[in-house]
C-alpha cells in the first residue's frame, strides 16, 4: 500500500471514530481495508485516498453513508447469545409483569434480528396478544440495514438458531430459503436510522429495557461510557440494560448496576 493510500486509510479511520464513534484498532486494519475497498470500487474511485477525499473534503453524503454502513456492518442472526436471552425471559420480563405496555429498544438493531427476537420471546412468554401493547424500537446508523429490518425478510442463514416450532409460528415462507416475520411482529417493531454518538437521545418516553449488544467494542472507551450514560438517561427507574457477554461494562464508569453476565439495571426499581 502506497503512502497516499495509507494516509487515506488513516483519514477514513479517524473520520469514522470522530463521526460515528467506530474504532478500528491496528489489528483490525485489514478488515477495515477490505470493507472500505468495496465502497471505493462501487463508486468507481481509484483508491482509498480518493475515497477519503470524497468523504472528508467533498463531503459526498451518499458515499459517507456507504462508508458508515460498510464499517458498522457485523454478522447478525436470530437468537444470538441464548444465555443472555434466557435472562431476558427469566429475569427481565417477570420484573415487568402486569405492566400496561412494554417499551423496549434495540440500540444497534442491524437487520432487525434482535428486535424481532425480543418480540418472539415476549409472545412466547406472555402470549401473542401482549404484542398489541408492545412497542419495540430498533435503531442503526446504516440506512440499508434499517430498510431490511422494516421488510422483515430473512434467509435461512440468519434463522439457523431458530427452533423449528418457533420458525413455523412466527415466520411465513415467501420463496426459496426466504422467510418473512408474521404481521403481528412487524406491527410492534419500528425501525429508524440513528447515530448512537449523537447524545442526548431524543426520546420523550423512557424504555423498560434496552439491548445494546455487539456494538460497544467498536467504540473507544470514552464513547462507550458516553453511550451507556445516554442510555441510562432514557431508561425508566428499575429498567434494564442488556449487553453482550463479551462486552465488559463492569470496567466502565457508568451508573448501571451489574446484575449478571450481560445484564445491568438502573437504580430505582422495586
Amino acid at each position: 500500500m502506497t503512502s497516499a493510500e495509507l494516509a487515506g486509510l488513516e483519514t477514513l479511520r479517524g473520520w469514522l471514530n470522530e463521526r460515528c464513534g467506530i474504532a478500528y484498532p491496528d489489528h483490525k486494519r485489514d478488515l477495515l481495508v477490505q470493507r472500505l475497498s468495496r465502497v471505493q470500487r462501487a463508486h468507481n474511485l481509484r483508491g482509498l485516498a480518493d475515497l477519503a477525499h470524497e468523504v472528508t473534503q467533498s463531503q459526498q453524503h451518499e458515499i459517507q453513508l456507504a462508508v458508515m454502513h460498510a464499517a458498522s456492518t457485523n454478522h447478525t442472526y436470530f437468537f444470538r447469545e441464548i444465555s443472555v436471552l434466557d435472562q431476558f425471559r427469566s429475569i427481565i420480563l417477570p420484573s415487568l409483569s402486569g405492566r400496561g405496555e412494554y417499551r423496549f429498544w434495540s440500540a444497534a438493531c442491524s437487520t432487525g434480528d434482535e428486535a424481532y427476537t425480543m418480540a418472539i420471546i415476549l409472545a412466547e412468554t406472555e402470549g401473542l396478544q401482549a404484542l398489541r401493547r408492545t412497542q419495540i424500537l430498533g435503531t442503526d446508523i446504516s440506512a440499508p440495514v434499517v430498510e431490511r429490518a422494516e421488510q422483515g425478510i430473512y434467509s435461512l442463514r440468519q434463522l439457523g438458531y431458530v427452533p423449528p416450532d418457533i420458525l413455523k409460528r412466527y415466520f411465513v415462507p415467501i420463496g426459496i430459503d426466504q422467510f418473512q416475520v408474521i404481521p403481528e411482529l412487524r406491527a410492534c417493531c419500528t425501525f429508524r436510522r440513528m447515530n448512537l454518538k449523537t447524545t442526548p437521545y431524543p426520546f420523550k418516553r423512557p424504555f423498560q429495557a434496552v439491548f445494546c449488544r455487539n456494538i460497544l467494542y467498536y467504540f473507544e472507551k470514552p464513547d462507550q461510557e458516553a453511550t451507556l450514560r445516554a442510555i441510562y438517561d432514557v431508561t425508566e427507574p428499575g429498567g434494564w440494560l442488556v449487553t453482550s457477554v463479551t462486552e465488559n461494562v463492569r470496567d466502565l464508569n457508568t451508573r448501571w448496576t451489574i446484575t449478571g453476565s450481560g445484564i445491568a439495571r438502573k437504580d430505582g426499581g422495586h
